[in-house]
């Protein structure tokens, strides 16, 4: 896998915690608009920490920024490898 690539990537990132951030808002039964302070925003990191299956919905959404399903398995392919930067078509 290309991560030099796939790190400099902003969109991998916002993938990522849009991804865990909106799994821990869904199972507490919130939504963006009951995040009105760090203090809760918090609390709800913590309890998504400390929870096996909201850990276990976060590792999907992980799976699924890293997975390609053009390919076999969990690479890129041959041409991906070789970008030195995010392709910009």
């Amino acid at each position: 896998m290309n991560w030099k690539v796939r790190i400099k990537n902003p969109v991998f990132w916002v993938q990522i915690l849009l991804g865990a951030f909106a799994t821990a808002l869904a199972y507490a039964g919130l939504t963006a608009a009951d995040m009105t302070t760090w203090a809760g925003v918090w609390e709800i990191i913590r309890g998504t920490v400390s929870n096996p299956y909201c850990l276990f919905l976060i590792a999907s959404n992980i799976w699924s920024a890293l997975n390609d399903p053009t390919t076999s398995g969990l690479t890129d392919s041959d041409r991906a490898k070789t970008y030195e930067k995010p392709l910009e078509e």
